[in-house]
């Protein structure tokens, strides 16, 4: 039965693996189901409710029978809102064969890296990375070539490691900031040193930018298309409304760049999911034009939520937590408390291989948090927490996260 049942199974699927961070909400959602009082730190989406034009924009698109196939590119009102926004916000002009929607970034993201690979091709990321870009690369039979960072860097690569990882077979470098899972973001200054490299080179750069909103301490917001008009001719921006405008569950991005690539794109949409939801595409359309104030008060909200996890983290004898220039997440350090006796004999009479992935299973079932570990980000001494969440759980997730820790000493 197991031979046969294998049959049945595309190969494609043992180089990648389900997301860690959807699985492990999941359960601390079945938990909360079950009455179990969880704090849950693993979800990358805000606690804030989609603010009301946004949600009086989608209803008035239903009064008004905009319930139809749409363009598979998006209606030409909301690219055009893109459009708007692209320039407003980051001084990029596009025209409309050059913008796409999707049913999320994510489906940005797979549809450019199946419409741009071949076999073979490399796709440079830096680490730690957003849980699913190596796989989406390895399902468009491209090669993932992982560049670490670490905290001492502030997980951010610099021109000479970029450098060092191109090869001739180098056919995109992903670009994230802020950044998922640690929250680092780049300055004006190093944005320009990797563009120094990268722009004499006929590498295309995806920048992911679904967090752009959300920075903090004034840093200025600066993705390589802003850089220079040949970066800008190099550079697949994608972006969309889930984190700025708390709107996960509508199920919108959006990507800008090269009009052959997005041609390919939409030929590839066209076969799969076609267009993404009219209503929601409505939706969008009121956020990217609309008040924009709910934005600056969710960012505030945010790093409020910030400062009170890292400083609190920073409390908990054997954690280093980085400040985050950007995003909801904090990305502390547990090298020391790996490194207790204790932890590492828990470790060896389990099996695991993983330090991180031990640490979040015993958290979550044994003391009710959940997090997610930092070996699926490509860092194992490390955890991801996100901050989307009342400070009073803010509060009493950590002070768990120290029981733990205390009682490892």
């Amino acid at each position: 039965m197991i031979e046969e049942r294998m049959k049945l199974v595309a190969k494609r699927l043992d180089v990648v693996e389900p997301s860690p961070t959807l699985a492990i909400t999941a359960k601390a959602n079945q938990l909360k189901a079950n009455g179990i009082d969880v704090v849950g730190f693993g979800a990358g989406e805000p606690d804030f409710d989609t603010p009301e034009h946004i949600k009086e924009a989608a209803k008035k698109a239903i009064d008004a029978g905009k319930t139809k196939y749409t363009p598979v590119s998006g209606t030409v009102s909301l690219r055009d809102a893109i459009i708007h926004k692209l320039q407003r916000d980051n001084g990029l002009k596009y025209e409309r064969n050059q913008i796409i929607v999707g049913t999320g970034g994510k489906q940005v993201l797979y549809n450019f890296f199946m419409a741009v690979l071949n076999p073979g091709d490399e796709v440079i990321i830096p680490a730690p990375y957003w849980v699913s870009y190596a796989d989406i690369v390895r399902l468009a039979e491209g090669i993932p070539v992982i560049v670490p960072t670490d905290i001492s860097s502030g997980f951010k690569i610099n021109a000479e490691q970029l450098s060092k990882h191109i090869t001739n077979k180098t056919k995109v470098f992903i670009f994230n900031s802020p950044s998922n899972p640690t929250g680092s973001a780049y300055t004006r200054k190093e944005v320009e040193s990797l563009v120094s490299v990268l722009e004499p080179k006929d590498i295309i750069v995806l920048s992911d930018d679904i967090y752009e909103k959300i920075i903090y301490d004034g840093l200025e917001f600066v993705n390589p298309a802003m850089i220079s008009t040949k970066m800008k001719e190099k550079t697949f921006v994608v972006n969309g409304v889930s984190k700025a405008y708390s709107m996960t569950g509508w199920r919108i991005g959006y990507g800008a760049g090269n009009a052959e690539i997005v041609k390919n794109m939409d030929t590839m949409q066209g076969q799969s999911t076609s267009n993404a939801s009219s209503i929601a595409q409505a939706a969008a359309e009121a956020a990217l034009l609309g008040d924009q104030s709910p934005v600056e008060t969710m960012r505030q909200a945010f790093d409020v939520r910030r400062k009170l996890i890292v400083g609190l983290l920073n409390q908990i004898p054997g954690i280093d937590c980085r400040m985050p220039e950007g995003a909801f997440y904090a990305f502390p350090y547990l090298t020391q408390v790996f490194s207790l006796s204790a932890f590492q004999k828990l470790k060896q009479s389990k099996g695991e291989s993983s330090n991180s992935k031990l640490f979040c299973e015993i958290l979550l079932d044994q003391y009710q948090v959940a997090a997610v570990p930092g070996s699926a980000f490509g860092d194992d001494q490390a955890i991801r927490l996100s901050y989307a969440l009342g400070e009073k759980d803010i509060e009493k997730g950590i002070e768990r996260i120290k029981k733990m820790v205390l009682d490892l000493q």
